[in-house]
């Protein structure tokens, strides 16, 4: 008789709903949402442990503040608004992945969204956004993940139609 290993569980990565609800989980803990030190003049940021690997932050959004137009590159995600709201503008069509540094946009692909407390979205690869508390007044507060672990992150530049590359940053860049 020969003894044998139990196999070890395989163990699924996270999808973009797993990624949403725990990032609702976390938006309606009241505690861990107090816990974020808030400053006036600039985002601040915790970084948190999110589900199956994935990456998860827990960010301040002061009046004004805003990302910029960039996308995760190969990595999924999901937000939530725990506090205030936020504003995100996101484009309805996938963009080549490489290859480009400006690119003329199609008329009819600009989509906004308002995502108050409690409220929030998931998304995929390559999703080119930006996110915004349009607030003259009042922080926000969001919660974040990704899956895989942000391997980088595409910023762009946006003058009406034309969306231009212009960094890319790495994990290094912002840890």
């Amino acid at each position: 008789m020969s003894a044998t290993t139990p196999a070890s569980p395989v163990v699924s990565p996270p999808t973009q709903a797993d990624l949403l609800g725990f990032a609702q989980r976390a938006a309606a803990d009241p505690g861990l949402i107090a816990s974020l030190p808030l400053d006036p003049h600039g985002r601040t940021w915790v970084r948190l442990d999110g589900p199956g690997g994935s990456e998860a932050w827990l960010i301040g959004w002061p009046p004004g503040a805003g990302t910029g137009w960039h996308d995760h590159a190969d990595s999924a995600g999901a937000f939530v608004t725990a506090s205030g709201e936020l504003v995100e503008h996101s484009l309805a069509a996938r963009l080549p992945t490489e290859g480009w540094t400006t690119l003329e946009l199609t008329a009819g692909i600009d989509r906004e969204r308002r995502l108050a407390a409690g409220q929030g979205r998931a998304f995929g690869r390559h999703h080119v956004h930006e996110v915004l508390n349009d607030s003259p007044d009042r922080h926000a507060v969001s919660v974040h993940a990704y899956y895989p672990p942000l391997p980088r992150i595409r910023r762009y530049s946006r003058t009406g139609p034309v969306l231009r590359l212009e960094q890319v940053e790495r994990p290094e860049d912002w840890q």
